[in-house]
């Protein structure tokens, strides 16, 4: 049951059949959305739920327990452009959906479900797309200053769709691709089974949230010593240069996977780990919704509505008259991110050294 305008409720079905589920594009994003699918499965337990994401978002949810298919929306590729949209909408509209939720905020996904013909489509009425939603959720001020995972989670309450009692961030990683990954780090020196530190120096939002690779490099030396542990630098292709940096500044030496691993791959390898230090990204949430302890550095972001959504983390950032910024590249200089030294994220890290990261543990 969705409410409608003047507080009449209406009905997404009793029971639908189907619903498509529009995925946000940003990985970070897409997790902080899991503890809202949680909702939606449990609100519509015998409903077939679908998501529709780009390759990347719809990697990351393959395999999820609340989802029984997720299709890929191929852009760039065969449905890009006006025509592409029209094949997107055609192929939706033979799958015959009884209602959409448009989790993305664009025009463009409230777009494809209308030429999807779905007769329901709900969402914010963001982006100059009131008019093609059916069931328009009011966006208000205080939405807007709640944390993201709050975010989708009031979507659910304007739909009259109750939310988690306790609300989790949820992924999910099989036991092929942990011991895929295992075999993959006993080869390159790591032992199964040992704990090991991940250091991911990369945010693909921009520069501005970049901390810097002689700083994550202290970090990794010092932690590594402290704790017993060796050291996995991971990132995207473009990240590489940036891993490359720290590998070369680490005294002790690390495993640099940057640029070589898919993104199921990179969440086997941080379900495995023991430790993360990270900048705000995408890799930030994940480490969060599979229980990795962490580390992670804000700047121009707002650490109030992005931070990691578990007890397991801590965030380090200093005050500056500027930030949050939201700016992709800085023009004052990187003062938040100069702020923020080596050891303020040392000693950080090290309020988990009783829960025992050491090697052996």
């Amino acid at each position: 049951m969705f409410p409608g305008k003047g507080g009449i409720r209406m009905k997404f079905n009793d029971s639908p059949a189907s619903l498509l589920i529009r995925a946000t594009n940003w990985l970070g994003d897409a997790v902080m959305t899991t503890p809202a699918l949680a909702g939606v499965r449990a609100a519509f337990p015998g409903t077939r739920i679908v998501l529709l994401a780009k390759p990347p978002v719809a990697e990351l949810f393959r395999h999820h327990p609340d989802l029984d298919e997720v299709m890929v929306y191929e852009r760039p590729g065969r449905h890009e452009g006006a025509v592409g949209r029209f094949r997107l909408g055609a192929e939706l509209r033979r799958l015959r959906f009884d209602g959409a939720l448009l989790l993305q905020n664009a025009f463009d996904a409230a777009l494809v479900a209308f030429l999807a013909r779905i007769p329901e489509r709900a969402g914010y009425p963001t982006d100059g797309r009131r008019m093609l939603l059916s069931l328009p959720v009011p966006l208000t001020r205080d939405i807007l200053e709640r944390h993201e995972v709050e975010y989708y989670l009031c979507l659910l309450d304007g739909l009259g769709v109750p939310r988690p009692a306790m609300p989790v961030l949820n992924l999910h990683v099989t036991e092929g691709e942990r011991e895929a990954m295992a075999t993959r780090l006993a080869s390159l020196g790591i032992e199964r089974g040992s704990p090991f530190l991940v250091v991911n120096p990369g945010a693909t939002y921009g520069s501005a949230k970049r901390w810097y690779p002689d700083r994550f490099a202290a970090v990794a030396d010092a932690l590594s010593e402290e704790w017993g542990s060796p050291v996995v630098v991971m990132g995207s292709p473009a990240e590489a240069p940036l891993a490359g940096e720290i590998e070369a500044a680490a005294l002790r030496g690390v495993l640099n996977l940057a640029g070589k691993t898919t993104v199921r791959e990179m969440m086997a390898l941080l379900s495995l780990s023991s430790f993360l230090v990270t900048n705000d990204s995408g890799p930030m949430h994940v480490g969060a919704a599979l229980g990795v302890p962490l580390v992670a550095i804000f700047g121009p972001t707002d650490w109030r509505r992005t931070s990691p959504w578990t007890d397991r983390a801590r965030v380090v950032r200093v005050d500056v008259d500027c930030s949050p910024c939201m700016l992709r590249a800085c023009d004052r200089g990187h003062e938040c991110m100069l702020g923020v030294t080596a050891g303020m994220v040392i000693a950080a890290a090290r309020e988990f050294l009783p829960n025992g990261v050491r090697a052996g543990a």
